[in-house]
Formats: C-alpha cells, sequence, structure tokens
C-alpha cells in the first residue's frame, strides 16, 4: 500500500469540493474530487454538480466553474451512492475538513444516506507537525512543501495536492510518527462499555448489513434492534459508529445503548442494499430513518376512454401487478403526493388541469389557469384534445416506470450468489441450486418501491440470468 496508515485497511480518500458560497443546508456544492489510496493503488474521480442557486460571480472568478458549465452536470442526490461507496470506510482526508465533511454529510442527509467517516483535517495535521509555522493555508503548504500544483481551486486538482502533502510527511517523518499524530487528531475507536469485544475481533471487512440490539424493558422478552446499516466493508464502517468524537447525540446515545452486533455478510453491495431494505422494514430498528412502507403506494395510469381520448387514473400497487404494467408513471408513497406531482407538471408544462382531472369545471367553458396563460386552452377547445395529450404524455416521460421485459423470473449474479428476481420483485438470493429451486417455488411478495429502486440500478450492472 502506498504511504497511509495500518489503522484504516479501508484506505484512504482525499477530498475537495467546490461550492457556490452557499451554507451546508442548500444544494450549493458545484464539484467534487477524490483521490483514493488503498492496497490497489492510487484512483482520482471528480465531477461536476448541479446546485440549486446560481454561481456567483466572483466565485466564477475563483474557480473557473460557471453556470453553462453546471447546467448539464448531476444533482447531487442522483450520484450519492458512487460517491458514499468512494467515501465509505475510508479515512475522509480534507483540508479545512469541516467545511467539505459539513457539505457533503448534509448533502447526503438530503438525498436519504447517513455518512460517518472518520475525519482528518490537513490544516491540524500541518499545525500539528510544524508547529514553527503560523500560517497552514493551501497556498501556504504548496510553497513551504514545493507541492506541484496542476489546477488550484478545482476540486481533482486541490485533492491531488493533499495527496501529495501526505507523501511528503511520509518522506520526512517516521511512518509511526503520523499515525500517533492522526490518531490524536481523530480519536480511536472506544467500545461500548457493554459490547464483547470478541464480537468486533470477529467482524469481516466485507460487503453486507450489520445489525445493533439493545435490551428491551423488565416486561418485553427478546432484544431491542437498535439500527441496521450496510456497508461494502462491515468492520470499518460499525467501528466508525464508535468514534471516541462522537457527532451527535444520537450517535452517542447508539453508542451506550448497543449490547450486541450480528451481521449478514452479502456477496456484494445489491446484495447489502437489499437485506438492508428488507431487514429495516421488517424488525423496524428504533434509531433508524425508516424506509416507509408502500401501504398506500400508487402510480398514474394513462389509459383512454370510450372516445379514444386519453385519460389519467390512479391506481393503487394494492389492485394492480405493478411490477409488470407499462402504462404507469410515478411511483408515490400516497394520493396526495401523486396529486401534487400533476399538479408541478400542469404548471410547468402549461397542461390543462380540468382535463387532467385535477379540477371540476364545465364543459367548454374557459379554466381559471387558462385566464392565468397556464393553460393552451384544451378546456374550450383552443388546443385540440391530441395536442394535449401529447404534450401531456411528453410531460410524463420522466416519471415513466421501468417495464419489467423478461416472459418470468431472472437471476442477477452477484459474485457466487443469484438474486432471484421476478417482476421487480426480489424472492431472495440463493447460493446453491437447491435454494435456487425454493425460492422459484415460493410465492412472491408484495411490490416493494424501494426493492425496486435497488433492482432498476442492479439489472444494468450485474450479469443476467434466465431462470
Amino acid at each position: 500500500m502506498p504511504p497511509a496508515l495500518r489503522h484504516f485497511p479501508g484506505g484512504l480518500a482525499f477530498v475537495d469540493i467546490e461550492t457556490t458560497g452557499g451554507p451546508a443546508q442548500r444544494e450549493s456544492i458545484t464539484e467534487i474530487g477524490i483521490v483514493q489510496v488503498d492496497e490497489d493503488g492510487v484512483r482520482e474521480w471528480s465531477t461536476l454538480v448541479r446546485p440549486e442557486s446560481r454561481i456567483p460571480d466572483y466565485i466564477q472568478r475563483l474557480t473557473g466553474i460557471d453556470d453553462d458549465m453546471v447546467a448539464g452536470a448531476p444533482r447531487f442526490a442522483e450520484i450519492a451512492d458512487e460517491i458514499f461507496d468512494r467515501l465509505d470506510g475510508r479515512l475522509f482526508v480534507a483540508h479545512n475538513a469541516r467545511f467539505d465533511h459539513g457539505h457533503l454529510r448534509a448533502a447526503f442527509r438530503r438525498a436519504g444516506l447517513d455518512i460517518r467517516p472518520q475525519v482528518l483535517c490537513t490544516v491540524k495535521l500541518s499545525r500539528r507537525l510544524f508547529p514553527e509555522h503560523r500560517r497552514h493555508g493551501l497556498d501556504h503548504l504548496i510553497e513551504r512543501h514545493g507541492l506541484a500544483v496542476a489546477d488550484r481551486h478545482r476540486a481533482l486538482g486541490d485533492a491531488q495536492l493533499l495527496w501529495q502533502f501526505w507523501q511528503k510527511l511520509h518522506e520526512r517523518f517516521p511512518p509511526g510518527h503520523i499515525e500517533a499524530m492522526v490518531r490524536e487528531l481523530i480519536g480511536h475507536p472506544s467500545l461500548p462499555p457493554h459490547l464483547d469485544p470478541e464480537q468486533i475481533a470477529g467482524l469481516p471487512d466485507t460487503p453486507g448489513v450489520y445489525l445493533f440490539y439493545g435490551e428491551r424493558g423488565a416486561a418485553t422478552d427478546g432484544e431491542l434492534p437498535l439500527y441496521i446499516g450496510k456497508s461494502t466493508r462491515l468492520r470499518s464502517r460499525v467501528l466508525s459508529h464508535f468514534a471516541a468524537d462522537h457527532t451527535s447525540d444520537r450517535e452517542l446515545s447508539l453508542s451506550q445503548q448497543v449490547r450486541r452486533i450480528e451481521w449478514i455478510e452479502t456477496a456484494g453491495e445489491i446484495g447489502a442494499l437489499l437485506a438492508e431494505a428488507e431487514l429495516v422494514k421488517r424488525l423496524q430498528p428504533t434509531h433508524n430513518r425508516q424506509l416507509r412502507r408502500n401501504r398506500e403506494l400508487c402510480a398514474w395510469r394513462l389509459v383512454t376512454d370510450i372516445v379514444g381520448d386519453w385519460q389519467l387514473e390512479l391506481v393503487h400497487a394494492a389492485d394492480l401487478d405493478f411490477g409488470r404494467r407499462d402504462d404507469l408513471y410515478g411511483f408515490f408513497r400516497t394520493r396526495r403526493e401523486a396529486t401534487n406531482r400533476l399538479r408541478a407538471l400542469a404548471r410547468d408544462h402549461a397542461l390543462c388541469p380540468p382535463m387532467l382531472g385535477l379540477e371540476k369545471h364545465p364543459q367548454g367553458a374557459r379554466c381559471f389557469d387558462f385566464q392565468l396563460k397556464r393553460c393552451r386552452g384544451a378546456c374550450h377547445g383552443g388546443e385540440s384534445p391530441q395536442a394535449h395529450a401529447l404534450r401531456l404524455i411528453e410531460a410524463l416521460h420522466a416519471l415513466k416506470v421501468e417495464h419489467w421485459t423478461w416472459p418470468g423470473p431472472i437471476g442477477l449474479r452477484e459474485g457466487e450468489a443469484i438474486h432471484v428476481v421476478d417482476g421487480w420483485r426480489w424472492l431472495g438470493t440463493a447460493a446453491d441450486e437447491g435454494m435456487l429451486a425454493e425460492l422459484l417455488e415460493n410465492g412472491r411478495p408484495a411490490f416493494d418501491l424501494d426493492i425496486y429502486k435497488i433492482l432498476v440500478k442492479a439489472v444494468k450492472r450485474l450479469p443476467i440470468l434466465q431462470l
């Protein structure tokens, strides 16, 4: 492994972000650069990110990133999973790390993810190793250590500078000295008092799901599920929960309550995601932000009436086989969410609310939205039903539900395991022919939105077997 820390077998991630200058509470990230260093070598990655507001002129001059450059870039939520995997289990190294880590963690939370890496600030590390110097900004480190500048104030360029700084430190100091300084700065894992250290000793650093259990009250038998998580590196992820410098009361409370840890190894990331989604809903641990159940799951269905005009109707998963439909748009967890989304589409595409069934309106009369110039007149014949229908189909395109194109169940191979899927339903994971036959004989579970989202991505990444 390149110069690193034995204490972090998951490796290092040198990270830098660029922003609009806005607060972490808003989507202000414009670029992310990561240099990953582990036993497999050094890998560099970066991407532009589309923020929710324009980039101020002075930021454009500083970074060279303007509004046109990010106009076609993905939103953070669209790439959150990929960024999470590049950081998960690694020591997060950044300059003024509170800024970079704070923005990224807030962005992950908005995307429904929670990441808790151990964080090293290179400003603090430089101060500890070079106390004779007063200034420790990145430009001062460049000059002091002769770092090669490739693209200053761009995310990957600045992340590369941190990796260079790390290498310079290992040329100047013995590795044990640097490791001691880092451990002092980040704190080392401190196990909860009621947790058997032998459980930690047996944790593998492989993909899987982990479960924290606590004690129930005297009136209730059994253990209380506290938290369920997933990771591609189980041991590193579990240890990160017990860092001495807890960053929230919730983390401290969890650490104090845990009495026992279970884990389930999986063949890879997809297996971990599927197992986590199923276990959280079944066990309902107290500290999880619950993956919500789908009791009211619904979608818009596009149908034609008796005269051939297109109409929308709201259908529910309990009534239709959502996994095999080719005429659905959604999904939505409640009727209210579905209606609000359709109203937004009507507003953004100048569609007629009465024609969409959103409002009752006298036939042939002009609707209120037409008077506000937000409707093109389909309500009173100013636009033909066919033209309105074509614009409706175009507006719905982004909400189109992925159609199950296979005639029956398929297998998704991940390592030596096969995830059995039918109609976007996960039947289970088989490790051998006997388990595979048993899964195919069992009935299908109910349609689950979170499982659907995982599988839509999985079929594009994993080899498919016809079963």
